[in-house]
């Protein structure tokens, strides 16, 4: 049974369907946490009050990980200074390994269909990033190229054809364009792929592309499955497109208020936002507070 709480008002449960202010709010085993615009403040930071929440989830013996989009390379600086050990789940879950580099399980896109992927865009002349073995590939140096290796924190390999280039199965591909050709644009790569690829949005102008397998939720899932853990014992927290299934397998999925209207619609928690300790607020009202009246 888990503990009831009451909200009071505050950070207001949007799916429960539950009359009144109280809550049953389940014993949670395992969290795992979007980065960008969730757990990172605005300026790219992890606060100390979401690193203090963290630390005492994990103290009270509660798994945490995180759930990115990132590349393994620039979510791992994020995992060690949370002093994370479970593996994280990257690009969107198609690989999730540990710190050490051990994988748990790699899921990329076929070589010969990344290939095809890739032809099919071109005519657009959109930026496209491609990543392999854990490295950037963009075919052109552009400012959305520039700007993204900033955020990620990465370095870059310039090629000069990404089809021609590919002679790995990349881990997934990336296409940086502005609302509403992106959706325009994932109409398109849905009519010519169909099922072949995995499709979805990790920001208004990200267009990801990937194995039909690797999404956030799957990866979960197994991950959770791998610690004899049912949902009911998983909290996941997000804020995009790209974390619709992670939160819908949660037992308890959290939204952060500065969430897509679609994320808040399938939470069943709506916490404050990711630049006003969404996360934190969110661990230390449904989990640790929880602990202690248990």
């Amino acid at each position: 049974m888990g503990l009831e709480i009451d909200l009071a008002g505050k950070g207001w449960p949007a799916g429960t369907g539950l009359p009144g202010r109280r809550f049953i709010v389940p014993d949670i085993k395992l969290i795992a946490i979007d980065l960008d615009d969730t757990l990172l403040k605005n300026d790219l930071t992890i606060s100390p009050r979401a690193k203090k929440a963290i630390a005492g989830a994990v103290k009270s013996g509660v798994a945490v990980t995180l759930a990115t989009g990132r590349m393994f390379a620039s979510a791992l600086p994020f995992a060690r200074d949370l002093n994370l050990d479970l593996p994280l789940i990257t690009y969107q879950g198609a690989l999730v390994k540990y710190a050490d580099g051990r994988v748990v399980y790699h899921r990329p896109l076929p070589l010969g269909l990344a290939k095809e992927v890739a032809r099919f865009l071109k005519p657009y002349r959109y930026h496209i990033n491609v990543y392999v073995n854990d490295e950037l590939y963009m075919e052109k140096d552009s400012p959305e190229g520039r700007r993204y290796a900033g955020i990620a924190r990465v370095p870059v390999r310039l090629v000069e054809d990404l089809a021609e280039a590919l002679t790995q199965d990349p881990t997934k591909m990336l296409v940086i364009v502005e609302e509403p050709e992106i959706d325009r644009l994932g109409l398109d790569l849905k009519e010519e792929f169909g099922e072949k690829i995995n499709i979805t949005k990790s920001k208004s102008n990200f267009l990801e592309i990937g194995h039909r397998e690797a999404t956030k939720g799957r990866a979960l899932e197994s991950l959770a499955r791998s610690l004899g853990l049912e949902p009911s014992q998983v909290m996941a927290i997000g804020d995009s497109w790209n974390d619709l299934d992670m939160l819908e397998y949660a037992g308890l999925g959290v939204a952060v208020e500065n969430a897509a209207p679609e994320v808040k619609r399938v939470a069943r928690y709506i916490t404050r936002s990711n630049d006003d300790d969404g996360v934190a607020e969110a661990i230390e009202k449904l989990v640790l507070a929880g602990q202690q009246q248990r």
